[in-house]
Parts: C-alpha cells; sequence; structure tokens
C-alpha cells in the first residue's frame, strides 16, 4: 500500500465522516493505492461506527492526547506514506497530490504552510494566527536551524519509516514540534507546500488550549535546546561578570554620574558563578541527550568530554580552589595588619569578592567533571540470572531423557542379542539333525550287511 491517511479523532461525530469520504474520493481520483485510518482517542459519540460505515479503519488508542493518539495510528498504519491532517474539516484532503509527489521525489516529510497557502477568516484565533505560531515558529527556526515557516500545521506527510526511527515521544499538542524538530537534527529532507486553513465544521470548542498547549510546545523547545536554554545565557552572565569584575577589581568605574563599586563587584561575582553552572549544566545535558538518544551526538562535546577526565577536572577545579584560597590569605593579612579590627569594605571585598568566586567555581568544576565521569560509565548487559528451581527442573528432565535413551539401547541390544541366538539355536538343530540321519543311514547299512551275510550262511 502506498498512502495512509490518519485522522486523530475524540468525538468528531459532525465532521468525520466528509473527511473519509473527501479522501477517499480523492484515492478513487488519483488512482493511489490508500487507506483512511481514524486514531480513535475514546469517542463518545459514535464517531467509530460512522467512521467503519464511511470506509475507513479504527484504530483505538488508549493513551489520551494529540500525540499519542497520532502515533497509535502511524504504527498501525499500512502505507509507505502516511498523511496526517486533523478531522474537523478544517484541511482539504484533496490536496495531498504535491506532498505526495515530494515523497515519490524522496523527501521524507512534507509539512504544509498555512500562512503560505491562506488562511480563511474565523480559521484561527488572531492570538495563534499573529502571536502564538509565528513566535514558537521563529523560535524553532532559531534554536534548531530548521527552515519550516509553520512548525504546527496539523496537514503534513512523510515516509512512515523515516519518521518512526526518530523515536517520537510526546503525547500532546507538542508532538507537531517535535516531530520537526527531531526530523531537523537528524538532517531528513523536509519540504514545505502551501496549505489552506478553513474553518472547521465543529460546533463544540476545539481540544487545543491557548496558553496551556502553547507552554507545552515552547518548553518543548528549550528542553530539546541545551545551548539556548544553558550555555548561551551562561555565556552571557559568564562575559559580564568577567568583565565588570576584573574593571572593579581595581577600583570604582564611573559612567557618567553613575558610580559602580564593591556592590557591583559583589553581583559581578554571582554573574559569574551562575553563568559558569549554566554552561557546564548545558555540557551535561548535551552528554545525557546524546547517550540517551533523544539528541544527536555535538561533535564539539564529545571532544570536550574526552579531554576533560575527571582527573583533569580536579586538576583544573584545584588549581581554581588554590587561586582562592590565597585570595582569602591575602584578605586575612589585610585584616592583621589593621589589627583585625574594622575592614573599609571598599578595599577589603576587591580581594574577597574574587577569591570567593574562584573558589566556588573550583568546586563547580569538580562536581562537574565527576558527574560527566559518571555519565560515561558504559552499561554492560549481562545474561540473565537462571531461577534455580527452573535450573534442577531441567537437570532432572535430562537425567530422565538419559535414563530413557540408556533403556532404549539396552533393549535393543537384547533384541538382537536374542535374535543372534535364536539363528544359532536354528543352525544348530539343523547340524544335529543331520548327524542323527547319516548315524541312521550308517546303522540301516550295517543291519542290511549283517542280514545279507546270514542269508549267505543259511544257504
Amino acid at each position: 500500500m502506498e498512502l495512509s491517511v490518519v485522522m486523530p479523532c475524540l468525538n468528531e461525530a459532525e465532521t468525520l465522516e466528509t473527511c473519509i469520504r473527501k479522501t477517499l474520493a480523492f484515492f478513487d481520483e488519483q488512482g493511489i493505492d490508500g487507506e483512511v485510518v481514524i486514531a480513535d482517542n475514546g469517542s463518545t459519540d459514535g464517531s467509530q461506527q460512522i467512521a467503519r460505515e464511511a470506509g475507513a479503519r479504527v484504530v483505538p488508542v488508549a493513551d489520551k492526547g494529540y500525540g499519542n493518539a497520532l502515533m497509535g495510528g502511524i504504527r498501525a498504519a499500512r502505507g509507505k506514506y502516511v498523511a496526517m491532517g486533523d478531522a474537523d474539516d478544517s484541511y482539504d484532503f484533496a490536496t495531498l497530490g504535491p506532498f505526495l509527489d515530494d515523497l515519490r521525489d524522496g523527501a521524507d516529510l512534507v509539512m504544509g504552510n498555512r500562512f503560505q497557502g491562506g488562511i480563511a477568516e474565523g480559521a484561527m484565533p488572531p492570538l495563534h494566527r499573529y502571536l502564538g505560531n509565528p513566535v514558537l515558529s521563529f523560535v524553532g527556526r532559531l534554536f534548531f536551524g530548521s527552515k519550516i515557516g509553520d512548525f504546527h500545521c496539523g496537514l503534513r506527510a512523510f515516509n512512515r519509516e523515516s519518521i518512526l526511527r526518530l523515536a517520537l515521544q510526546t503525547g500532546g499538542m507538542e508532538f507537531a514540534s517535535e516531530m520537526v524538530v527531531k526530523a531537523t537534527l537528524a538532517k531528513l529532507d523536509i519540504r514545505e507546500r502551501p496549505t489552506t486553513l478553513s474553518k472547521d465544521g465543529r460546533s463544540r470548542p476545539p481540544h487545543l488550549n491557548t496558553w496551556r498547549d502553547g507552554w507545552r510546545h515552547l518548553r518543548f523547545l528549550m528542553l530539546y535546546s541545551p545551548r539556548w536554554l544553558f550555555l548561551i545565557p551562561g555565556l552571557v552572565f559568564m562575559t559580564l561578570g568577567l568583565v565588570a569584575g576584573v574593571a572593579l577589581s581595581f577600583g570604582p568605574v564611573r559612567i557618567g554620574d553613575i558610580a559602580f563599586d564593591v556592590d557591583t563587584l559583589v553581583g559581578a561575582g554571582a554573574a559569574m558563578v551562575i553563568g559558569f553552572q549554566a554552561v557546564i549544566f548545558a555540557i551535561l545535558t548535551k552528554v545525557y541527550a546524546a547517550q540517551e538518544g533523544f539528541l544527536p551526538t555535538d561533535t564539539r562535546v564529545r571532544k570536550l568530554t574526552s579531554w576533560l577526565s575527571m582527573e583533569k577536572g580536579l586538576v583544573i577545579g584545584g588549581l581554581l580552589a588554590v587561586g582562592g584560597l590565597a585570595g582569602l590569605v591575602a584578605s586575612v593579612m589585610h585584616w592583621r595588619v589593621n589589627n583585625f579590627g574594622e575592614l573599609d569594605p571598599r578595599h577589603s571585598l576587591r580581594i574577597v569578592v574574587p577569591s570567593a568566586t574562584a573558589l566556588v567555581m573550583s568546586f563547580q568544576t569538580i562536581f562537574g567533571a565527576m558527574f560527566v565521569s559518571i555519565l560515561g560509565i558504559r552499561r554492560r548487559q549481562h545474561p540473565p540470572l537462571v531461577d534455580a528451581a527452573d535450573e534442577a527442573a531441567g537437570l532432572v528432565d535430562a537425567a530422565v531423557e538419559k535414563v530413557a535413551a540408556e533403556r532404549k539401547a539396552d533393549a535393543t541390544d537384547a533384541s538382537a542379542t536374542a535374535s543372534t541366538t535364536a539363528t544359532d539355536a536354528e543352525a544348530g538343530s539343523g547340524e544335529r539333525a543331520d548327524e542323527v540321519a547319516e548315524k541312521a543311514s550308517v546303522s540301516a547299512e550295517a543291519d542290511g550287511e549283517t542280514a545279507s551275510a546270514e542269508k549267505k550262511a543259511d544257504s
């Protein structure tokens, strides 16, 4: 089968039949070997019966959610290619021809773009049309280098095997973003086609929740991009903290009428610590995500972690600690010079703050190197343990089989011996009969001779 059209369904009785009949008519017109799969997510309005009567195949999906329903339908699909779209009659499945042409040409994923194809009046809320979708699509392009203009278009088609290899995990509306993000990271062939979005034919409100599902999309995009979640903010904090800290370590800094002094130096130290911790989190996240397989391996991170062994981390952290302790010793000596009395914080903090910052960063380095080493431990698959009862039962069965085999062999040997004995007995009986016959013949001859002699004597 070439094409399966999968529609997620949760109480779509009003529009489901229309979507199915349009799709089947498209198959007939284009001569496509296809099917319609309704991934039912627990409808209570009779959608299942409507779908079957309209000529679709219904696949029940127990786990709730848009993504769960779609993955259930995709796994059950029989076609080489799969197209997905909502069952609310907002998309025209008869326009799938160009999508199928791209798939036949070698594309892995073909996305619809509603902003290029046109959005009918009332088909999309203004908040989604002018803020939600454009902003989230921009974030997706920025974070992952994707060229897709509409991350959340519900009409898309793809090579089934290519998408299954991505091991998509999300169960909600963010499934739409996950497919594009993982396909981009896997460097699949992704293309885009203009798509028209019409006003849906339902009388009930849509399942989509603006703020909840919008946050879930944004949350997913951030969690799958450690660079933008941790690394870039961390580097910004570290740079600002380092520049300000170095400048203020030698005295106050004035910019116009504004003076920056030790208070700002304390803030700069805090920015250094926060930024450094964020950078470490970025490295740890990348290592973990690559090992678990939900993010591709980053060559730069792999080189860094292979170089930064636990031993080197301990050395670097130790050097930072020595520097920090040296500064603290210098601050104590400064206090001693002042007879351990009150100090002017504008002078003492210029020693204490950089020293304390270096000391904190030394422990962050040591702990980070240890944790990277823990993540680098390879899991080994050992053979499963055998239950003692099962093992004993196996030995008993083997012994029984061995005894039975030995008895069978003994029986065979006994039968062969008996057969040989019988043959020998038959041969022995034959020989004795011959001997008796021969003796009888000799005796008869002797009796004949005696009788002849007696006759002669009488005569």
